[in-house]
């Protein structure tokens, strides 16, 4: 058992198909999680990320040519859902037709894309771990990537964090044979996902990194030089495969990576984004998008693998390292954008925990598969208890469903309303208000709180500034007009109260709202809670916390009197 453990599977048929049943076991449970919830919020899309890139660009390449012109984020996940939206709606007309009547179809197909996708990426990660470290750290590490917080929720989104996943785990499979076979063959693999991963998210090239470790490291002789050289070169091919614009419309291409980079390093822009550095924050975020546990076993297994085998130490360890230490130098971070170094962490964890059941077994006279067993339970332990609670939350009515049920309840279609920007355009609109609305397809007339006063020059502001141009004259300039409904979100309000020096204005023009107008309508995704929900760039877009019921901010409905009110 002591072998099995430590090398894998025993070569008997009946060793590898236990194996192969408890991946498949892995597998199945990965996906019930993630496609649990699959259709929460639709057919309107909260997400902005979500309603604004991928789906809307594969949409588009229908009414033109393949090049998505739209290079900040690659587009190899935006080409994927083209094709599946391809096959799904019979075409060009069909997508069409779908997007004007059954917009639910449409990000319901692209999100179980997403969900395959980074359940994928288990299988792969399992296989991987496998091969470079063991059968039963190959189980653990596919576990607790099947059942993370982060990596299940955003497999429940039409973005590009999950499938990214994917290729990744495929590039380890990869590494994995270069280290214990070094031949062309592993090398193939890992250039070519390589380049695939790259052309989903442009920061899983970190795993350049790890692949050169793994030829300079592997302990069998072969065919280093050549082979990474051969990953390069498939690399390449596989990244302009999936993305052959990024050639063809070179310009482009580079403005889009000029934009993204620009964007990563804007802080200013992003009022209430957390004012920890950025290394402490990923840090944080790494003890609840994998938990505890995982955090401390993984880093247990950085330092056990530099003491006991440094050359496989080599191989895991600089990658998140380095990527940790870059991503926290940004200006901007979210705890998504740690997520293509998820896998390795789960890598190191998977082999601490196989190396502490060897210790454990024989001093607690106990089967060491079985400590195994139980340790990588408790490992999986905090992901899973709160990935079930976040898919509960999501298959649950949003608390943004609830208050548009409610104005329509006992809102007046074509009543003048403020909408604070934490809504898509589509909530205000319905079948009901094209044949009786306000002539412009909304239900209601919706006063442009994303438009700059004409003071300060005009245009459109960026969500994010909304507060910044908010302040107590507002309201006496709603009344006035007849905008007498106030719709605010915590996701939008919340920004000003995290950081109230930035924006005194928007603080007291809150305080007016509370003071002279009437709070008609409150829900919150913790039924019963109280006071101002604190914000947060992360708890505040998904149900992590236990006390949340459902997914969504707190949402406020106030009446004005006065003026024509």
């Amino acid at each position: 058992m002591l072998k099995a453990l430590r090398h894998g599977p025993s070569r008997g048929w009946r060793g590898e198909r236990r194996w192969l049943l408890a991946v498949a076991g892995i597998v199945l449970g990965a996906l019930a999680l993630r496609l649990w919830g699959i259709r929460h919020g639709l057919p309107y899309v909260y997400n902005a990320d979500e309603n604004a890139h991928f789906v809307p660009r594969a949409v588009g390449m229908f009414g033109h040519s393949l090049n998505p012109g739209y290079f900040v984020n690659p587009p190899a996940y935006t080409y994927l859902l083209h094709l599946v939206l391809d096959l799904r709606f019979g075409g060009r007309a069909g997508v069409g037709e779908a997007m004007a009547v059954d917009r639910t179809a449409v990000f319901e197909t692209a999100r179980i894309v997403a969900a395959v996708l980074g359940t994928g990426a288990v299988a792969l990660l399992a296989w991987a771990g496998r091969r470079l470290t063991g059968g039963a750290a190959g189980l653990i590490a596919g576990a607790l990537l099947a059942v993370s917080f982060l990596p299940v929720h955003y497999s429940h989104l039409a973005l590009n964090d999950a499938p990214t996943l994917a290729p990744v785990c495929l590039a380890l499979l990869g590494v994995a044979t270069i280290y214990r076979h070094n031949g062309y063959g592993g090398y193939a693999v890992a250039g070519l996902a390589l380049g695939l991963a790259c052309a989903t998210k442009y920061t899983a090239g970190i795993l350049v990194l790890t692949i050169a470790a793994a030829a300079l490291a592997t302990p069998v002789p072969g065919p280093r030089l050549r082979g990474l050289v051969l990953a390069g070169v498939l690399s390449l091919v596989g990244f302009l495969a999936a993305n052959p614009y990024a050639l063809l419309d070179l310009s482009a291409f580079r403005e889009g990576l000029s934009h993204q980079s620009e964007a990563s390093g804007d802080g200013g822009g992003k009022l209430g984004l957390s004012s920890d550095g950025g290394v402490v924050y990923y840090l944080g975020t790494v003890t609840w998008g994998l938990g505890w546990l995982p955090a401390l076993a993984a880093l247990g297994g950085a330092i056990g693998l530099a003491i006991r085998d440094r050359r496989l130490a080599l191989v895991l360890v600089p990658a998140p390292l380095v990527f940790l230490a870059f991503m926290g130098t940004q200006d901007r971070f979210f705890a998504r954008w740690l997520l293509p170094v998820y896998p390795l962490l789960c890598l190191l964890a998977a082999w601490a925990v196989v190396t502490a059941a060897v210790w454990l077994a024989p001093r607690l006279r106990v089967r060491t598969a079985a400590v195994a067993a139980g340790l990588g339970a408790l490992l999986c332990l905090q992901g899973l208890v709160f990935s079930v609670h976040n898919d509960r939350a999501l298959a649950r009515d949003d608390t943004r469903q609830l208050a548009r049920e409610w104005m329509v309840a006992n809102v007046p279609i074509r009543s003048k309303v403020v909408i604070e920007p934490f809504l898509p355009a589509a909530w205000a609109a319905d079948a009901q208000s094209v044949r009786e609305g306000t002539g412009n397809g909304l239900r209601w007339n919706k006063w442009p709180t994303l438009r700059a006063p004409d003071a300060e020059g005009g245009g459109v502001l960026r969500f994010e500034d909304y507060e910044r141009h908010t302040r107590p004259a507002l309201l006496g300039a709603y009344a006035r007009g007849g905008y007498c409904w106030v719709v605010t979100g915590s996701t939008q309000y919340g920004r000003a109260f995290a950081e109230p020096r930035e924006v005194p204005d928007a603080i007291r023009y809150y305080a007016a709202l509370e003071r002279d107008a009437e709070l008609v309508y409150e829900t919150r995704p913790d039924e019963g809670g109280k006071g101002r929900l604190p914000f947060s760039y992360d708890f505040s877009f998904n149900a992590y916390p236990l006390d949340y019921d459902r997914m969504g901010p707190e949402v406020r409905i106030y009446r004005l009197s006065g003026g024509k009110c």
